[in-house]
């Protein structure tokens, strides 16, 4: 293995190219499910499994992810699941039958269970706070391009060859990882691992997996139906069982001590709460342009687009202000916006222009640029090194568990009260009744943001350079010699 690449430009590379190919998959995938139907002559609520297989595989190997890393690094652990993602994405598109195409996309989750903590735990680890908040500015125009593109082209490739394209896409951009992955990202491991608690790592991916069942297959099976409360109780079973078994254990699968660190706990529950008004209005825009207004799948895709563009405008201002506002105001003006751009979403109606629509997405993309990052950035500064790849594992839970619900709340929120064929298309009020669901949601989580205290996030974050040269200096290694900490301070390393 050659590493005359520094690792602090090969690791960002790395997380850009894991992070690209697993939004552009789950954006993607959604915009072939009619096709799908029509191909094995199914309605597409019988494609419920093909949707819901991917988060419950990915919540059964999330909780594994950390030891699995300190056990065999985080190198091997980030190539292995980018090998397994990529060949099911091929696998995923020469799928003969239904039953092999769920097969192969609960692989797929399998593999993205590992690869989001991986390549999350390797920056925190390579970088320091200070770092991390100018490295963020970059990072953000490919994770956002990802969700704009996504739409755009798999109408492209579905129109223009086949469903299967949105998934074969996939396999060149894989191979394409692994292989500098390969030849240039050098081994990650601070310490060797603990005992596996098998025992825990069993309850948790039993607790998730049932959970995420349950909450992803609501909305689309009826919340009363058996299957979907059984999986509801016990999940919620499950799970109590799990967190007194990881509280008592001398060493748990997830490190859920983490969680008396009121940083580390307070940033986590706004990112779960936040992130359902914020998701909720990405799972929402594309339905109400398509089934409110009568819209195409590319008028959807084409108008959905601009909040992209708005979260890269925000996380240029973040990466410059967040040492001197810290993390506390950012985030809780970002969801301040995210109410009020719900509230001019609920005045929209059939009559609405997709220009109008555009801008509402930008200025939603506006406001979720301070929340993203800064939640990220914060949660990890009074984590320890050795703690570091199971925090990663916890804040990606808690993410997923947060997106998991946007959808639920959403489509549960649509069908309120309705009856009949208004089940299947909702009449307008449903909509406008979303959006204020959301903002209420929103602003609950802008509230609880305002009373964080973030004073550990900004003394452990020096100030930045200069802006000129400050994209290419934080990429170069960092000298030896390190300033001496305050007394009293403690030293933090990224």
């Amino acid at each position: 293995m050659s590493t005359r690449l520094s690792q602090r430009r090969v690791v960002p590379i790395m997380a850009v190219l894991t992070t690209f190919i697993c939004i552009i998959d789950g954006a993607i995938t959604i915009v072939a499910l009619p096709s799908i139907a029509r191909q094995f002559d199914l309605t597409p609520a019988a494609l419920t499994g093909v949707v819901v297989v991917y988060p419950v595989c990915l919540g059964m190997m999330i909780p594994a992810s950390a030891w699995l890393v300190e056990r065999y690094g985080g190198r091997r652990m980030l190539l292995l699941s980018l090998a397994a993602f990529t060949a099911a994405s091929g696998l995923c598109g020469a799928a003969p039958d239904l039953l092999s195409l769920v097969g192969a996309r609960a692989l797929q989750g399998l593999a993205a269970g590992l690869l989001m903590p991986t390549s999350q735990a390797l920056l925190f680890r390579t970088f320091t706070q200070a770092e991390q908040v100018r490295l963020s500015r970059l990072m953000v125009i490919p994770q956002q391009i990802a969700p704009a593109i996504a739409p755009l082209l798999g109408g492209l490739l579905v129109t223009s060859l086949s469903w299967r394209w949105v998934f074969y896409v996939n396999v060149p951009f894989g191979a394409a990882a692994v292989l500098f992955g390969a030849l240039f990202l050098a081994e990650h491991r601070d310490h060797a691992a603990g005992r596996l608690d098998l025992p825990g790592l069993l309850l948790c991916a039993a607790a998730t997996a049932t959970l995420m069942y349950g909450i992803c297959a609501g909305p689309d099976l009826g919340w009363d139906r058996p299957q979907v409360v059984g999986a509801l109780v016990v999940g919620a079973g499950l799970l109590v069982v799990a967190v007194r078994h990881q509280l008592r254990s001398p060493v748990p699968v997830l490190r859920l001590r983490l969680f008396r660190d009121r940083l580390f706990r307070d940033t986590n529950l706004i990112s779960l709460v936040g992130y359902v008004p914020m998701m909720g209005a990405m799972f929402l825009g594309p339905i109400f342009i398509q089934e409110a207004r009568g819209g195409s799948a590319l008028d959807s895709g084409s108008t959905t687009f601009t909040e992209a563009f708005g979260v890269l405008v925000t996380m240029q201002v973040v990466g410059a202000v967040y040492h001197r506002v810290g993390p506390r105001l950012i985030i809780g003006t970002g969801l301040l916006g995210v109410a009020g751009v719900m509230l001019l979403f609920a005045t929209a109606d059939a009559s609405t222009s997709l220009w109008t629509f555009r801008g509402y997405m930008f200025l939603l993309g506006l406001a979720m640029g301070g929340v993203f990052i800064p939640t990220t950035i914060a949660s990890f500064s009074t984590v320890d090194r050795a703690d570091v790849a199971h925090a990663a594992t916890l804040n990606t839970v808690v993410r997923q568990t947060g997106s998991a619900l946007a959808p639920a709340v959403v489509t549960s929120v649509l069908v309120l009260g309705a009856t009949g064929t208004e089940r299947a298309h909702p009449p307008m009020a449903s909509y406008q009744l979303s959006y204020y669901v959301l903002a209420a949601v929103a602003v609950a989580a802008a509230l609880f943001a305002l009373t964080v205290p973030d004073g550990p996030a900004r003394t452990t974050t020096p100030a930045p350079a200069p802006a000129a040269g400050r994209a290419s200096r934080f990429l170069r290694p960092r000298p030896r010699t390190r300033t001496r900490p305050r007394p009293g301070s403690r030293q933090k390393v990224g």
